[in-house]
């Protein structure tokens, strides 16, 4: 087998289930059903998995389109052992919620920190994008 430099050794993967980590934080797992010189990718019978600790939601996206400058992980699952895992599902909903709430303990966080930072004299650094 010759070893194909880039995106176009991906052609491999065609048909083999991938986990796939975003550049957002997002972990979607998927067939590969193609991809292109750009490494864009088109996953089908996609599963977008949410974790918050221990406990994970899965939302269905079916036919999911991915810019390949978004990837930031992709590797290739192993079917037969993907359910050893120890963690509980739990409904969607309820994920959400979780993660919402996750969310808002980190900006708090974010927050405390600056105002530690501002009280000593420091000014924290901004990202000139949030602030619009």
């Amino acid at each position: 087998m010759s070893y194909l430099p880039g995106t176009a050794s991906l052609v491999e993967e065609i048909d083999k289930k991938l986990l796939v980590i975003l550049r957002d934080g997002r972990t979607l797992t998927g067939f590969l059903r193609s991809v292109d010189q750009f490494a864009n990718l088109a996953l089908h019978r996609t599963i977008e998995q949410i974790h918050v600790g221990k406990k994970y939601g899965d939302i269905p996206r079916e036919i999911f389109i991915i810019r390949g400058e978004n990837v930031v992980l992709l590797g290739e699952i192993d079917v037969e052992n993907e359910t050893s895992q120890d963690l509980e599902q739990v409904t969607i909903d309820e994920i959400l919620e979780m993660q919402r709430e996750q969310q808002l303990r980190q900006l708090e966080e974010e927050d405390r920190k600056k105002k530690a930072l501002l009280e000593r004299g420091v000014h924290p650094h901004t990202d000139s994008l949030q602030d619009d």
